[in-house]
């Protein structure tokens, strides 16, 4: 086998003995990494979060201007003090953890439309920062605030507190309520959780260009049903309620209103469902219920909705005097129709940029008569500099460059995209004017470089820390698919060395690839898990981004047959072209998505499959979100065949090999209950596995992490009959008994 290697690395054996406390203190190498970036319209300065190294877990807002770095607001300076008393409120603890914010310190910031004022929330305060060099100041409220954010002119904060939206003078002055909840489950200016969740729309309202009024998101979770998380460590405190619309009950109800700084207030006149050329299926819902998108530029409010059944988009113009709308677009699809993040978007010409054709071999865009070519396959839009559009997009799956595009190329030649990235890898930005902050994840690690006008002007500094493995991956293109692989091998393995037990490590899931040509996180556990003994191998199989809509919609309807087979698949071509693989002994690990995977694994598969680790898995799928369930499998009460065909819990009886169930008590998004009826279903069954809860950690495990990664290695070495990896272990161990 001669795979090609996306890192250059020697063939020394490698320390592995201080990874895991690594992993976990530097919050799985997420600290001191740039994010949050906001480029002025002039593109002369940029404001970004990042902590002061890799291992520092409080987060600040600093200004890149004049190719320097200074620091803007440091939440452990000067003034802290004066809010010891205040604390997150309930509202921001749960942004923060739909948002997967796992650092502390100022953790989101808004400006105003030049950048020049900041505002943040800080322990429930507001405190408000200018780019002019002055320091933070703190801005009476009158409650604990959430999600601050200044009006375009920068005259006006609006805030969320208690469930209102409220509004304060960038002086500190006239605090007054916009709009009052009008009921005991409702609130003005809050996403919801599918929203939040699923949809990815984590912002509840939206300043008009002028300052001079807000659209605004009006949620009533009083028809949701309810759910409570507690913490067993604590009986002593009461449980948290949520409101959770698990798949076929019913969502919240959103709502969008216009509400003036003056006070007066309008409702949209949203459509209640879509009209012809709506596809009907087995269940069809036509109502509106999803706001996936909302903004307001110069043109006014702009507005995306989606349908319960998720076949129809449309995209509407919103009237700010009267709030009538007018259909700009519509998007249907028998499956659903995708959302691709950044669209719609409205250019300063008035052009539409929205997804072109859906549900085909690859997604592409479509604005001011412009499609991109087939073959580019659109991940998202980033921004746009008048009427050119940046975007990022693929043609060999494991790579994402930025490109733009526009009518007119520079120099006055024929329209075509351009390349604005070149390291192979994963690339992403944020465009200001003439500016682009170019987000770099390349196998050598992470860089964030500003281009001017095209041209390197500076870099800000990624401070994460560098994984004590280096990581080696064999790049691998399998079986009749072409399944997107790679292979880790540990550093000290030999050629005529005996072949070694395989670990699955996939995601496998919608919406998630991890065969890419970067150095992440999820790269270096996959190596640390190669220098424990192990052949690990990842694969993206059909489901997953970035091979077009009909390989992401193939799992319409079963969210596990093909995704099975691919990793299958995968397998026994890697073990017919490296006899380091011994397919004796194939273990399979995962978390979310993927843990779910491992555990169907082992119980439809025992012949390949001889161990698992199944952490966070979502057992029952009828315990999941209605939009994200409903996506694949449709309604419960009408396609029940669909959700027993992809739950765990019917299959428990089958249970031969060893299983590891992990998940954490505080999950709000895979409720513990999963792990808690698999294992009832289990042990009614008779049949043995291994439960292995996490006091008070959530869907994203980040204190543990490194302690875990020790327990998963033991476990599955125990289960494969590894005595100890290493140099060492030259020669395989023993086979598992079936």
């Amino acid at each position: 086998m001669n795979p090609t290697n996306d890192a250059t690395a020697d063939d020394t054996t490698q320390n592995t003995d201080g990874f895991p406390e690594q992993f976990g203190r530097t919050h799985r190498f997420s600290l001191g990494v740039p994010r949050g970036i906001t480029v002025s319209p002039d593109g002369a300065r940029v404001l970004f979060l990042r902590s002061t190294s890799g291992t520092d877990p409080v987060s600040r807002l600093w200004l890149y201007e004049d190719g320097a770095e200074r620091l803007l607001a440091d939440p452990l300076g000067a003034g802290r003090g004066e809010t010891a008393g205040d604390r997150v409120p309930p509202e921001e603890l749960v942004r923060r953890e739909r948002a997967g914010e796992t650092s502390s310190g100022v953790v989101s910031y808004a400006t105003d439309a030049q950048v020049r004022l900041a505002a943040f929330a800080l322990d429930g305060g507001l405190r408000v920062v200018r780019t002019d060099g002055s320091p933070p100041r703190r801005i009476p409220t009158a409650g604990p605030v959430v999600d601050p954010r200044p009006s375009p002119d920068g005259t006006l904060i609006a805030y969320v507190s208690g469930g209102a939206l409220r509004v304060v003078t960038a002086e500190g002055t006239d605090d007054r309520v916009l709009a009052a909840p009008d009921g005991d489950r409702v609130t003005y200016g809050l996403s919801d959780h599918v929203s939040a969740e699923s949809i990815h729309r984590s912002r509840g309202y939206w300043w008009s260009p002028g300052s001079d009024a807000l659209l605004v998101a009006r949620v009533d979770t009083s028809m949701v049903r309810r759910r409570y998380i507690s913490d067993p460590a604590h009986p002593e405190r009461p449980p948290r309620e949520m409101a959770y619309p698990a798949a076929g009950t019913a969502n919240a109800a959103v709502s969008l209103h216009l509400v003036r700084v003056s006070g007066e207030r309008l409702a949209v006149r949203l459509p209640h469902e879509a009209e012809t050329g709506h596809p009907e299926g087995v269940w069809t819902d036509r109502s509106f219920e999803y706001v996936v998108s909302a903004a307001w530029d110069g043109h006014g409010p702009l507005v995306s909705v989606q349908t319960r059944d998720q076949r129809s988009v449309y995209v509407l113009a919103v009237d700010p005097g009267t709030g009538g709308t007018r259909v700009l677009s519509r998007a249907h699809d028998r499956a659903w129709v995708a959302l691709r993040p950044g669209t719609p978007l409205r250019l300063p010409s008035g052009a539409l940029v929205v997804p072109a054709r859906p549900g085909g071999d690859s997604q592409g865009l479509a604005f001011d008569g412009l499609e991109t070519p087939v073959g580019l396959e659109v991940r998202e839009v980033v921004g746009a500099d008048g009427d050119r559009v940046f975007f990022t997009a693929s043609k060999e799956p494991t790579e994402v460059h930025v490109w733009s595009y526009a009518r007119t190329a520079p120099g006055g030649s024929a329209a075509v995209p351009v390349r604005v990235s070149e390291a192979p890898g994963v690339h992403t930005a944020v465009v200001g004017g003439p500016t682009v902050v170019l987000d770099s994840r390349t196998p050598q690690g992470q860089t964030v470089t500003v281009l001017r006008d095209g041209s390197p002007v500076g870099r800000i500094a990624v401070l994460a820390e560098t994984p004590l493995v280096v990581p080696r991956p064999a790049a691998l293109s399998l079986g009749k698919r072409e399944l997107r692989s790679r292979l880790y091998l540990p550093s000290w393995h030999r050629p005529g060395d005996g072949p070694l037990p395989v670990l699955l490590n996939p995601y496998a899931g919608h919406g998630m690839q991890v065969v890419l040509k970067v150095r992440s996180w999820w790269v270096a556990v996959a190596q640390w898990f190669a220098e424990q003994g192990f052949a690990v191998l990842v694969t993206d199989g059909r489901g997953t981004p970035g091979r077009g809509e009909a390989w992401e919609k193939s799992v319409h309807g079963d969210r596990l047959t093909a995704v099975l087979d691919d990793q299958i698949d995968a397998l026994h071509a890697a073990a017919a072209r490296c006899s380091a693989l011994d397919p004796a002994r194939v273990a399979v690990r995962g978390w979310s998505f993927s843990g779910y995977l491992a555990a169907a694994a082992v119980l439809r598969h025992p012949e390949i499959f001889h161990a698992a680790v199944a952490g966070a898995a979502p057992a029952d799928r009828r315990l999941y979100d209605t939009h994200w369930e409903e996506r694949f499998l449709g309604h419960p009460d009408v396609l029940p065949e669909n959700y027993e065909r992809n739950s765990l819990l019917s299959e428990a009886a089958g249970l031969t090999r060893p299983l590891m169930l992990v998940h954490g008590l505080a999950d709000d998004n895979v409720a513990v209950a999963h792990m808690l009826r698999f294992s009832a279903a289990l042990l009614a069954a008779g049949r043995p596995h291994t439960v292995l809860p996490l006091s008070g950690a959530g869907h994203r495990v980040v204190r543990a992490a490194g302690s875990l990664l020790l327990l998963e290695r033991d476990f599955l070495r125990k289960s494969l009959g590894v005595e100890h990896g290493g140099p060492a272990a030259r020669t395989p161990g023993r086979t598992p008994e079936s």
